[in-house]
């Protein structure tokens, strides 16, 4: 199935078969990392557009959690 880079519009040609939701893939053209948002429809989103950026904060806070501790 064909979707659209939402960054620089190249056609990707997605299996949907072959990925699922929440899984992470980089657009040939511009090397975007994106994110599988949903399979049926196909929609993908810009990874750090979707919250990762929440992931990677409390990451951050519960490494520094850990070394606080040794």
């Amino acid at each position: 199935m064909a979707a659209t880079c939402p960054e620089c519009d190249n056609q990707l040609d997605i299996d949907v078969d072959e990925v699922e939701e929440g899984e992470t893939i980089t657009c040939d053209e511009c090397g975007t990392e994106l994110e599988i948002v949903s399979t049926e429809p196909l929609q993908i989103a810009p990874v750090d557009a979707e919250g990762y950026d929440d992931e990677d904060d409390d990451y951050g806070r519960s490494h520094d959690d850990d070394e606080d501790e040794e």
